[in-house]
């Protein structure tokens, strides 16, 4: 993730409120023969944005309006991206449908919250749509019945920076947002990409997750179990959003995956592993090292390490198994907070993708590595 700039960071507009706004001009047109521009619409906490009108064009049955969606400070990778709305009238009682433009992906696995063979326009948008369509409908005493079309030029290979793959959601990206407002920083769009993750793993009937907190780790851990790729979760640093979603939403077996800092955390207790949000405590470390058999010497020199990598080092130097230890303790705090509803094993994994120490996998007797 970006690091946060310094000051107060300005919001941003999610993909379904640009889709909104983009439909509702163009819908607008069709009924009047003019685009309002700007556009304002109004989202579903009340706030009222207004968007520029990037393109408007207008034909026999059908209009066309973009806008650009803009983020905010936040680092989304469709920061600046063009959002198309096409369109079209359609046939008496048909009502309003959505499709998957240029850019937008469909949906090829269970789990999701639309069905296999719908574009991946969410609920939330496709709500927000119908809720412009049905009042400017209403306005000029119209019918309804209309064809949503949502493109996103470039969204197939934007896509790519995103967990929509690995979801089963291809050709391109999703047109998200429950509030349509953009919080930078909150972290929210990786976790909830977390929590479909598992949706997917569990509707597609697998009974083992595995949570990575680096590319590293996932690659070392996936090979080892030899996982399919639906199975692997990008927890990153959000070990407590994976495992607080599957206290509800179990499977059998859950692992987790990362590098020995990062996994120290967890051990000590924090449920977000990321720097800015929680430090290695080096005293506790120290008396970890201590009940191990460390002498005053090691345990002296870990209080003043500057680093979980140098501790780790100067264990290995003085034969004291402080990853076998972290391992079990990273597992203890993890089955805490799933409170009994997955079995639970930490792994640990070096820079080089070896793996230094195992805890919990006695409990994963389906699972023998490859």
């Amino acid at each position: 993730m970006s690091k946060k700039p310094d000051g107060p960071l300005r919001k941003g507009w999610t993909t379904g409120a640009c889709a909104t706004a983009a439909t509702r001009a163009a819908w607008q047109a069709l009924l009047s023969g003019e685009f309002p521009d700007p556009v304002t619409i109004t989202l579903p906490r009340g706030e009222t944005p207004s968007f520029a009108l990037i393109k408007s064009e207008i034909g026999d049955g059908w209009a066309r309006a973009s806008v650009i969606k803009d983020a905010g400070d936040d680092p989304d990778v469709t920061h600046g991206a063009e959002i198309i709305a096409t369109i079209r009238r359609a046939k008496t009682g048909v009502g309003i449908t959505f499709h998957a433009g240029d850019g937008v992906g469909m949906i090829t696995k269970p789990g999701l919250p639309l069905p296999v063979g719908e574009a991946a326009i969410n609920p939330k948008p496709r709500e927000m749509m119908t809720h412009q369509i049905i009042e400017i409908a209403n306005k000029f005493n119209a019918a309804p019945d209309v064809e949503i079309e949502i493109s996103i030029p470039g969204g197939q290979e934007i896509a790519q920076k995103t967990w929509n793959p690995r979801l089963g959601i291809l050709g391109g990206l999703s047109v998200l947002g429950t509030t349509g407002v953009v919080i930078p920083f909150s972290c929210s769009a990786w976790i909830h990409s977390i929590h479909r993750g598992i949706d997917v793993a569990r509707a597609t009937g697998h009974n083992h997750v595995a949570g990575a907190t680096g590319k590293t780790s996932e690659a070392t851990i996936r090979k080892f179990y030899n996982l399919p790729e639906e199975t692997i979760l990008d927890m990153g640093d959000f070990v407590g959003g994976m495992l607080k979603y599957l206290r509800r939403n179990p499977v059998e077996y859950v692992t987790i995956s990362g590098g020995f800092a990062k996994l120290v955390k967890l051990a000590q207790g924090h449920m977000d592993l990321h720097s800015s949000r929680s430090e290695v405590d080096f005293t506790k470390l120290a008396e970890t090292v201590a009940a191990l058999g460390g002498d005053d010497e090691l345990v002296s020199e870990i209080i003043k390490a500057n680093t979980a990598k140098q501790v780790l080092e100067l264990c290995a130097s003085k034969n004291v198994d402080i990853a076998g230890t972290i391992a079990r303790q990273a597992g203890e705090t993890a089955r805490a907070t799933i409170d009994g509803a997955c079995a639970v094993e930490v792994v640990i994994i070096d820079r080089n993708g070896t793996i230094i120490a195992r805890a919990g996998h006695g409990d994963f007797n389906a699972f023998k590595p490859a």
